[in-house]
């Protein structure tokens, strides 16, 4: 099993949206960056979890989990001229831009803000808090999985 953290700004696609769609399941589209569509594609298995995590809004931070529902395919609002995430150069016969379905699992009570997750020294390797990191996707190890699945938890 693999951990994720994959970013989303909750006024496009948050884990609300993702919690109402149907089957509380929906594409994960609109990934525009080689590295992060490398993971996507080549890494994601069905049955590993991500961290839902809200981006560019006030406070950032992780509000719950999902499942990865499908092996990657061909994201298909790349060929669409009417779509944000249209990619004239992406060629249906060789796909450059792929998705995974991914499955609500369940919202925190609280966001766990992008600054409580930098005031802990057992989640200073974490790529979301490396410097200079802007992928919309990350690797998580499952000792920092563990950790902030507790403070989640937590009453405090």
């Amino acid at each position: 099993m693999n951990y994720w953290l994959m970013k989303s700004e909750p006024d496009v696609f948050g884990i609300d949206d993702l919690q109402q769609s149907p089957n509380q399941t929906d594409s994960w589209d609109g990934v525009r960056n080689y590295q992060a569509r490398n993971m996507l594609r080549d890494q994601m298995q069905v049955g590993d979890l991500a961290f839902f995590y809200h981006s560019n809004c006030k406070p950032p931070g992780i509000v719950g989990i999902m499942e990865i529902a499908s092996r990657a395919y061909p994201d298909p609002t790349q060929f669409d001229p009417d779509s944000d995430y249209y990619d004239p150069k992406s060629d249906p016969a060789n796909p450059r831009w792929y998705l995974v379905d991914v499955r609500f699992k369940r919202k925190f009570a609280r966001m766990i803000t992008l600054d409580e997750l930098r005031s802990h020294p057992e989640l200073a390797d974490m790529v979301v808090l490396r410097r200079g990191n802007r992928l919309s996707i990350t690797p998580v190890t499952k000792a920092e999985w563990d950790f902030i699945v507790a403070l989640a938890d937590s009453r405090d």
